[in-house]
């Protein structure tokens, strides 16, 4: 990982904070920490960084707070929020406001890494067809400036709801299991019993298909999903 590579970790505990900075650091990344809310949301809205790791709880502005008013702002850095143990509702909720991943909390450090070079990789990816225009029927994703559009108005996605969609308009009219998703979008093993899919599915529908005609995104009952003018 090269030392331009720059982070912003958003942690209020001291310890977990300069712990994981120093791993992080020795990994060859540049860290900036922020220690509440309200700096980590300045830091994120001012300055440019490859990734963003976001706690929930936060003194001044709690982690779903910094992460909508980053989004408002638009900022589309890759946001990795960190959750606690157990709160299903925490990770749903930081999906919602515009995270990419989340990581609970305690996190083995191993993971942490595996996680941000998935999203980097994700970030970084080579711009080999970067003149190519995926299209169906009156939805247009521009691979050059990133871009989405539906009968030429301008959909804001997240960094993980483009490469979701990217996925779905590379292999249209194929129905693409929940395994397919997972390998290709998230690229990570995780609990297959949450329901991540459907919430990005779904955010998708509300992006793309609430307002528009005809409906893109199909559900295959029992074998997953498909991006195809019906």
């Amino acid at each position: 990982m090269e030392t331009s590579t720059k982070l912003l970790f958003v942690e209020d505990d001291k310890r977990i904070s300069d712990a994981t900075t120093n791993g992080l650091q020795k990994h060859g990344f540049v860290v900036e920490p922020a220690y509440d809310g309200f700096v980590g949301a300045r830091l994120a809205t001012t300055y440019n960084y490859d990734l963003i790791i976001l706690d929930i709880n936060l003194p001044l502005m709690n982690g779903f707070e910094v992460c909508k008013a980053i989004r408002q702002h638009g900022v589309a850095t890759p946001i990795l929020m960190l959750t606690a143990l157990g709160e299903i509702d925490d990770r749903v909720k930081g999906l919602d406001f515009g995270a990419d991943d989340y990581l609970v909390k305690p996190f083995d450090f191993r993971e942490l890494l595996a996680r941000i070079h998935a999203l980097l990789r994700r970030t970084n990816a080579t711009h080999e067809q970067a003149s190519e225009i995926l299209r169906e029927a009156n939805l247009e994703m521009n691979l050059v400036n990133k871009t989405v559009r539906r009968n030429n108005q301008l959909i804001d996605l997240t960094a993980r709801e483009y490469e979701l969609l990217e996925f779905l308009l590379r292999n249209k009219g194929r129905v693409l299991s929940k395994m397919d998703i997972i390998e290709h979008v998230w690229e990570l093993n995780f609990d297959t019993n949450t329901n991540v899919i459907e919430v990005f599915i779904n955010y998708l529908r509300k992006k793309i298909d609430r307002n528009f005609e005809p409906k893109l995104i199909h559900t295959k009952t029992g074998l997953g999903y498909y991006l195809k003018a019906d």
